[in-house]
């Protein structure tokens, strides 16, 4: 099957109809901001300290949701309450685990999963009163990226049998079910350009937000309780985590918003929008410069060059690429010895090493990549099983990882955890939506259009370089959501270039 498939059931059901559009813009705002306050009132009933004003609190505001309920469905479609309720769950997710977390066992809640549950029933409602989830399918343009996450899925509930720790597996598995379980809303609820417009506006503004948070950390010495350095050592203050749990997670996010901004920056009419965006990416930059992260720095450089490179002509872009191989394959000549030793490094592990040794910080992940591949092999492709290469790292170690259990490489944790098929698929399906992006991009006259083109370009170019910084991507729900905006360009893009409808 296509990657990218199209019904002409779209042209139909979404004809441009300006008055309608004025009456949903108004709509969603009405219920974003409703949605949005039911959510602050919840939150603020959490942080009451007196149990009994807690409860009566808790009573108003189930009365006052009840009779929010009763208004949303006699005045709103349910296609509008779902775009509404995933604009606020987007925001959400820049929030992380600041403002409200109960933890039950080994299940942590917190308003990013409330918000999922309320999506997900919100969804439901729009299937049923829509003509069934059939026909949501049929719809869809990205079959094909959709049914290899479900493989995904699959493959790694069945990697549950040869897991050594099936708990740890079924706890990898509600991480990757709650980030896929995004994606398939976004697919579905975010079908116009105007709605990604929607969602590129809430990536930035809440990206300030933090952007703000972190020049906190770092000026005023102050950590959030979710940072791992809240009331470590004093000369640690100053790095900035904003919500996360290290400098890492954040530097991450920030080399992904840099080119949300700069798409902006370029695309965007307004002088003071053009300011702002200006001062957010610099700021950007800044803050992962202080957080000392250089692969973060290195996936901000490769972003922009590739910026650099779709702003040349087109014959520009023919001799760009004709120099830059022959300077690769030039690279390649001069450091194949060094480059054919690390790759022995990594194929080949020492039977033993010494306890007591101190290797650095290259070393270390230089190792964690070699036991990595170790476990591969050593499954014959298949990968460990959901979970579990942190599980062997500890308990069958092969090389010194300095207590380090996490592999700290996104495509390489897939790999080791899901083996060859999974991880090769994901770097397909990665690519695959580049190219159709690139593809897309030399077609767009239209500013916010090629807005959102650029921006998957260059941030998915800096996402997969800057993928290697932090320990663990799995557990970063913004990641998911990041891929979930990059999925829903080529879906809407795709749609409107088959449909030759209008850029609304």
């Amino acid at each position: 099957m296509k990657p990218f498939e199209f019904s002409e059931a779209m042209n139909r059901s979404q004809q441009y109809n300006p008055r309608a559009q004025r009456e949903d813009h108004r709509a969603i705002r009405e219920h974003v901001v409703l949605i949005a306050l039911l959510a602050a009132g919840l939150l603020g009933i959490y942080w009451i300290g007196d149990t009994w004003l807690q409860l009566v609190a808790t009573l108003g505001w189930i009365s006052v949701a009840l009779i929010a309920v009763l208004y949303l469905k006699e005045h709103t479609s349910s296609s509008v309450l779902l775009t509404s309720m995933m604009y606020v769950f987007v925001a959400s997710t820049f929030l992380n685990q600041i403002v409200f977390r109960v933890t039950i066992g080994f299940f942590t809640l917190f308003i990013y999963r409330i918000l999922l549950i309320a999506s997900v029933v919100v969804f439901l409602v729009y299937v049923v009163k829509s003509g069934g989830l059939r026909a949501q399918w049929v719809r869809t343009p990205v079959k094909g990226v959709l049914l290899f996450l479900c493989f995904w899925m699959a493959y790694a509930l069945a990697s549950l049998t040869w897991a050594w720790s099936v708990t740890e597996g079924i706890k990898y598995l509600f991480l990757l079910g709650i980030g896929m379980l995004f994606i398939f809303l976004a697919v579905f609820a975010f079908t116009r350009v105007r709605q990604l417009i929607a969602f590129h506006a809430i990536w930035m503004v809440m990206s300030g937000c933090l952007i703000v948070i972190g020049l906190v950390n770092h000026f005023a010495r102050i950590q959030l309780p979710t940072s791992t350095l809240f009331n470590g050592p004093n000369y640690k203050q100053g790095y900035p985590t904003a919500v996360f749990t290290n400098q890492n997670d954040f530097a991450l996010l920030l080399s992904v918003s840099v080119f949300f901004y700069l798409a902006a920056l370029r695309n965007v009419k307004q002088p003071f929008a053009r300011l702002l965006c200006l001062c957010a990416a610099g700021l950007s930059i800044w803050l992962i410069i202080q957080t000392e992260s250089r692969a973060c720095l290195l996936g901000v450089a490769g972003g922009i060059a590739c910026y650099a490179f779709l702003m040349l002509p087109k014959n520009g872009r023919k001799i760009a690429l004709w120099g830059g191989g022959l300077f690769a394959a030039a690279g390649v000549l001069l450091l194949s010895g060094k480059l054919l030793e690390m790759l022995q490094h990594i194929i080949r592990a020492p039977a033993v090493y010494a306890v007591n040794e101190n290797p650095s910080s290259n070393t270390v992940r230089m190792n964690l990549l070699q036991s990595a591949w170790h476990y591969l092999t050593d499954t014959y492709g298949f990968g460990v099983g959901a979970g579990n290469l942190s599980v062997y790292l500890e308990q069958q170690p092969v090389t010194n990882t300095d207590q380090i259990f996490e592999v700290h490489h996104w495509l390489g944790e897939i790999t080791g955890t899901f083996g060859l098929l999974i991880g090769g698929g994901y770097l397909v399906m990665y690519l695959v939506l580049f190219f159709y992006l690139y593809k897309a991009h030399a077609k767009q006259t239209d500013q916010k259009a090629r807005m959102l083109v650029e921006t998957g370009l260059t941030a998915q170019t800096a996402f997969l370089i800057s993928s290697i910084s932090p320990s663990s991507v799995s557990n970063l729900y913004f990641h998911w959501v990041f891929l979930g905006f990059v999925i829903c360009c080529a879906s809407v893009l795709c749609s409107v270039s088959k449909s030759g409808e209008s850029m609304k």
